[in-house]
């Protein structure tokens, strides 16, 4: 691989006619002159601004490329328009300089996703299988992700982070390694054990296990992944409390876990601990069959959005207004608020992993 130097640089090539007219228009952007030749009939000039520069050139050929600025007061640069074009067509837009994560509302639906439907896994970053587990992602309010690296080994990712809202990642199968930011040295996220990646925590994946397979989580739905080619990790520093928008990171550990009792389900559960890191902006819990009882009560919820991933065994669905579903591990499925529901004919070993937005 080719790396540039320092003192290397790239620059924009634009074609023109009219090279005093070309000039004049970036100059009024801000680009400031660097380069003029020759001197007795200029034919190039090397105009810099915004962090690159731009190559007028009359004896040019190529089209005419488009420049987008990054900006967060786009109307000290555009005015009152959407864009600008120059006297040789050169089109000049204006996006924010600083990501905001997008808050979409919620289009709010009864939502099922089997395994069994044999939906395409569709390769993803660093080479890993994708089943989307929420297909219209409610109207860009979650993005919910079965993902699976069949051949184990090293990962080819690198430190990256994720400007979002909350992020899980729940091992189903096998195992992962991985390094977070202030979270000291790569650990294990053994099968049951989950993690929340904060807003722009920076981490990366090193290995995996052969079959992998997790959970993701993404709210929203679309969202920025940023590469940190200057960050090493692990960090010097441990700092758990240490938090990344408003929220910690959280390392839940199965086999750690405090059993309690959700009567409304007649099922057990363990808290993860993630409605705590979050402060209450999602709460994600793992739900078993405790007893004789294989039905719950009828429920409902008011949280914003409910998504349920049976993890082992199997369990019917019964919803106000819907069809049974019969379902199995691997299926996934999503209650609207205040939409009257029952689980019933639990099988021994039926297991469920549950997470609410907003935390409840």
């Amino acid at each position: 691989m080719i790396t540039p130097q320092e003192t290397d640089r790239a620059q924009v090539l634009i074609p023109t006619k009219d090279l005093t007219l070309e000039m004049e228009f970036f100059e009024q952007l801000g680009f400031k002159l660097i380069n003029i030749f020759p001197d007795d009939n200029p034919e190039v000039a090397v105009m810099s601004g915004f962090g690159i520069q731009v190559r007028i050139d009359k004896s040019s050929k190529v089209t005419t490329p488009a420049i987008h600025i990054l900006s967060d007061s786009p109307e000290l640069i555009l005015g009152t328009e959407n864009q600008l074009s120059s006297p040789s067509g050169t089109v000049i837009t204006v996006g924010p300089k600083t990501y905001q994560v997008p808050k979409p509302v919620t289009r709010h639906k009864f939502e099922v996703r089997q395994l069994r439907d044999q939906v395409p896994w569709v390769i993803g970053r660093a080479g890993m299988q994708y089943r989307d587990l929420v297909p219209d992602r409610l109207g860009g309010g979650i993005m919910a992700s079965h993902i699976r690296i069949p051949k184990g080994g090293p990962v080819p990712d690198m430190v990256h982070y994720h400007t979002i809202g909350f992020q899980l990642i729940y091992c189903y199968r096998g195992w992962v390694k991985l390094v977070y930011e202030d979270q000291g040295p790569p650990f294990i996220l053994k099968a049951g054990d989950c993690v929340t990646q904060p807003p722009e925590i920076r981490h990366r994946v090193l290995e995996a296990s052969d079959n992998l397979e997790v959970i993701e989580i993404g709210v929203p739905a679309e969202h920025m992944t940023t590469i940190d080619h200057e960050m090493e990790l692990p960090t010097d520093h441990f700092r758990p409390e240490r938090e990344f928008g408003g929220q910690t990171f959280c390392h839940h550990k199965a086999d750690e876990a405090n059993w309690q009792t959700d009567v409304d389900k007649n099922m057990r559960f363990h808290d993860t601990g993630i409605l705590l890191a979050t402060k209450g902006v999602a709460s994600v819990k793992v739900f078993s069959r405790e007893n004789s009882s294989s039905e719950s009560q009828t429920i409902n919820h008011q949280a914003d959005i409910l998504f349920n991933f049976v993890t082992e065994g199997e369990v019917k669905l019964k919803a106000e207004g819907q069809s049974i579903h019969q379902l199995e591990k691997g299926d996934a499925f999503v209650i609207p608020p205040n939409l009257d529901y029952q689980l019933t004919d639990y099988s021994k070993d039926l297991e469920l992993l549950e997470v609410s937005l907003p935390g409840v």
